[in-house]
């Protein structure tokens, strides 16, 4: 992968007129700000958004589309090949944003399995199709986490992969299959590799708002470990910006970090919020915090260098300081958001999606053994 071809604006530009976006996971947090995002700036283009509805994603996220002509939702599952082969073959999708993904890490010790089959080969058959049908131009949202931890060197496009966790992992794996579509196919990709995403509407299983749920419901923030392991906080509107820039003009078969200017300790980001929210005094947050077991691993922290964004006109322009007040707002006025999807469902989803999982293995493994038995 080489740094040059971001010097060759031919490559990356974008042509002009109307176009068909393909938004995977557009239900989600991400997924839903960017397509209001590219609905505001494209109103004229046509925006698919293909989600699973999956626990953590919801259709109030685009409730300012619902009635718009350009926009439309199908419900589906970007490892069915049957219905993303259908897809591409029916819609003329022009640029697609790789968004949809098991994401919380927690769950992906739980349940490794279903990380990998969702993230990497959910991928597979995404890409596959849409080379098949001449996709323009095809973004892959990755995470900053492939990196694996630093406690001092950041991390730049051409660092080395080391992921320590099976969500990272199957995010790795991922990359390595768009990056081979580019490799031997020359198939316009684009990765990017953002620090962690904050902001209105997203599910409280990520660290922000479930702490700020926490405290709503007079509970104690609960703290992995000792709270130390520091992380890099990038609001919404950033994000969504830079994937426009990249989808305009970033160079292809590139990697791009995204990546946040503020960096901030779990226990200080948890006394930040119970300051705000409690409205407590210093002597009063720790009142506040509740230490429970780590992670089996659990990385310090993932420092990133940008340069390549910001060569492109990219930086930063929300403040912390500003992107956490809006935040706390928006869930202090809706509180009553999401419906409280207990961590008993979200588990019995990823367990009847593993049952399916391990029902397909028995059954091909099954096969396997009628079939050698007849020879």
């Amino acid at each position: 992968m080489s740094d040059q071809s971001e010097k060759q604006p031919e490559l990356s530009k974008l042509k002009l007129g109307c176009k068909t976006v393909l938004v995977t996971g557009g239900a989600g947090f991400i997924g839903s700000h960017l397509i209001i995002l590219l609905a505001v700036r494209y109103p004229l283009w046509r925006i698919i958004n293909i989600d699973s509805l999956d626990y953590c994603s919801s259709l109030k996220n685009l409730k300012c589309l619902e009635n718009t002509r350009t926009y439309k939702f199908i419900q589906g599952d970007i490892c069915d090949k049957y219905f993303i082969n259908h897809l591409f073959s029916t819609e003329n999708i022009d640029i697609v944003f790789h968004c949809a993904a098991q994401s919380h890490v927690e769950n992906s010790f739980l349940y490794p399995s279903e990380f990998m089959h969702v993230n990497a080969e959910g991928t597979s058959v995404l890409l596959q199709a849409a080379f098949e049908a001449g996709v323009e131009k095809f973004i892959y949202m990755s995470t900053d986490e492939v990196y694996g931890d630093s406690l001092d060197k950041e991390f730049d496009e051409l660092s080395p992969k080391r992921p320590t966790n099976p969500y990272s992992t199957s995010k790795a794996a991922a990359e390595n299959i768009v990056i081979s579509y580019w490799e031997k196919h020359k198939f316009p990709i684009i990765i990017t590799r953002s620090s962690n995403v904050y902001g209105p509407r997203q599910y409280h299983e990520k660290v922000i708002p479930k702490f700020l749920l926490l405290l709503q419901q007079d509970q104690k923030c609960t703290i992995q470990g000792t709270g130390l392991q520091s992380r890099h906080f990038l609001y919404i509107e950033d994000v969504t910006e830079a994937l426009l820039i990249l989808m305009e003009r970033g160079a292809l078969g590139e990697i791009y970090n995204i990546g946040a200017n503020f960096e901030i300790p779990i226990i200080q980001l948890a006394r930040e919020l119970v300051k705000v929210v409690k409205n407590a005094s210093n002597d009063q947050l720790d009142d506040w915090l509740q230490f429970i077991k780590d992670r089996p691993v659990s990385d310090l922290r993932y420092p990133m260098m940008s340069d390549k964004m910001h060569r492109l006109g990219w930086k930063p322009k929300v403040s912390w300081k500003d992107g956490i007040r809006r935040t706390i707002k928006w869930y202090e006025e809706n509180t009553s958001y999401w419906s409280m999807v207990t961590e008993k469902k979200q588990h019995s989803h990823l367990l009847t999606e593993n049952h399916h999982l391990l029902h397909d293995a028995k059954t091909k493994d099954t096969f396997a053994q009628s079939t050698l038995s007849t020879k």
